[in-house]
């Protein structure tokens, strides 16, 4: 989140993903950096899938992602 933060305020708009487990302590660290940040969800666990699972959730979020990059204003 960090790295996000810090694209932002270059300039670059991002968007970051965290596993669904996440979503309170990704907001929590958020506002802590002063960073509102885009995020996407993915489905938890993350760490243990295979390479096919991993494409396939990520083949899943891809639309989200797109959107959240694309219609930041």
């Amino acid at each position: 989140m960090h790295d996000i933060a810090d694209l932002e305020r270059r300039g670059v708009v991002g968007v970051f993903l965290a596993s669904e487990a996440f979503a309170e302590a990704a907001r929590v660290q958020g506002a802590a950096l002063g960073f509102p940040a885009p995020c996407v969800l993915v489905p938890h666990p993350v760490q243990d899938r295979t390479d096919a699972e991993l494409r396939a959730v990520a083949e899943q979020a891809y639309p989200a992602v797109l959107a959240t990059l694309t219609t930041r204003g």
